[in-house]
């Protein structure tokens, strides 16, 4: 068992325990992930760059949370909609490749379009 099916598992352990899987449809699953996401992006908001570096050092263990949180609902998302995360993963990073080929896309941050 791979460590992605493993979390899954346990994820689906903790939901069912609860009986959540109720309100765990597709549409409360991905709002969820943009509320955590944006509980994530508030870590960084209104700081120059500096100031990200040191809050990142002091706030390490909230900012892992927010993390977790945004993989939890993406990880439980992507398994009630039949979705090999993985195998999604790697798809999208063979399409992205063909998008940004290293010789137009190295050191720049254009969109695929733009180089």
């Amino acid at each position: 068992m791979t460590e992605i099916r493993r979390i899954i598992q346990k994820i689906k352990k903790f939901r069912e325990a609860r009986n959540w899987k109720q309100f765990h449809d597709p549409k409360n699953m991905a709002i969820s992930i943009v509320i955590e996401a944006a509980e994530l992006l508030e870590h960084f908001q209104w700081k120059n760059k500096k100031e990200v570096e040191n809050h990142c050092r002091k706030a390490h263990n909230n900012i892992e949370e927010e993390v977790a949180d945004v993989a939890l609902y993406l990880f439980e998302l992507a398994d009630n909609l039949g979705i090999d995360i993985t195998k999604a993963m790697e798809k999208k990073l063979i399409k992205n490749a063909k998008k940004y080929p290293v010789k137009k896309a190295k050191g720049k941050h254009l969109k695929y379009n733009k180089l």
